[in-house]
């Protein structure tokens, strides 16, 4: 049994005659008189029955015509869903991203997308996640695009570098640190640190500078979201070492530059390579490579 079987069964349901219904469907009468032979064949039953020069469903045709016609239905529609998803002028894109980039990159570039694009019919799903998170639900193609910092060994994902962000020391209001202009990670190693979990695609290049200098810092925390590591900055729980996101303004918290420091946290464009994305994805992409941060 296949697809063409069924439409042309509808078709002929539709209609009750062969001639008609072969016009209808663009095909020969013995195409459709074999097509639906065989039907009843696997069947095995009687679909059809003369009546004059007509032809009419039998007891068991009509059973099998509401699913045929039932499934056909659910079938075209997901045919429409699928175009309108992957369409080139509308569709749906699905973002990842790290914290860091929800309060102002993600939001204004998918607003400065939509804005010039305002010919397309797109709508974006969002979801906010570590590096590793993203990672794992662009190779499960839950997201179609990942924002998120550089992974090691995943061959399968192509990252595209979109901008950076400046690493500085975090310290509460009134901190000894508070007063400087800038320090070296040597005066900022004598407290005690607020690190990222080992999932963070921060944590490897926090734990690199310390390296550089051969210090190993007490670790008073770990935590995952940069938003929650501020605030526990605030309340004194430790400092720390840490994107210049725009939450640290609305903190009671103070930004110390670090010195004698060249680190950066580099944000990528993550994308499978071997997954299909449609047209109105790679339009997004490009647009965010000739963009950038």
């Amino acid at each position: 049994m296949n697809l063409n079987q069924l439409h042309y069964f509808s078709k002929l349901a539709e209609v009750e005659h062969y001639t008609k219904a072969a016009e209808e469907l663009g095909i020969s009468q013995p195409t459709l008189s074999h097509a639906v032979g065989a039907l009843e064949t696997e069947l095995g039953t009687k679909l059809f029955e003369k009546q004059g020069r007509n032809i009419t469903l039998t007891k068991y045709g009509k059973i099998f015509r509401e699913y045929v016609d039932e499934s056909i239905k659910t079938l075209d529609a997901g045919v429409k869903k699928v175009r309108s998803l992957t369409g080139q002028t509308e569709g749906v894109i699905e973002l990842g991203y790290i914290y860091t980039l929800g309060s102002e990159f993600v939001p204004s570039l998918v607003s400065d997308f939509i804005r010039t694009h305002e010919e397309l019919k797109v709508k974006f799903h969002f979801t906010v996640g570590n590096t590793s998170d993203i990672i794992q639900g662009l190779k499960e193609e839950k997201y179609d695009i990942g924002f998120c910092s550089m992974a090691e060994k995943e061959s399968g994902i192509q990252f595209t570098p979109v901008g950076t962000e400046n690493l500085v020391v975090v310290v509460p209001k009134g901190h000894p640190l508070s007063y400087e202009k800038a320090i070296d990670l040597e005066q900022a190693a004598a407290y005690p640190q607020i690190f990222y979990t080992s999932n963070s695609g921060l944590r490897p290049v926090v734990d690199r500078m310390f390296e550089q200098i051969k210090v190993k810092p007490e670790i008073a925390y770990e935590i995952e979201e940069d938003g929650c590591m501020a605030g526990l900055v605030s309340q004194n729980f430790g400092i720390a070492v840490m994107p210049e996101i725009p939450v640290l303004s609305q903190l009671s918290v103070d930004i110390v530059p670090l010195r004698n420091q060249h680190e950066k946290r580099y944000v990528y464009m993550a994308r499978s390579r071997d997954t299909f994305q449609p047209p109105l994805v790679h339009r997004f992409a490009e647009y965010v490579r000739n963009r950038g941060m």
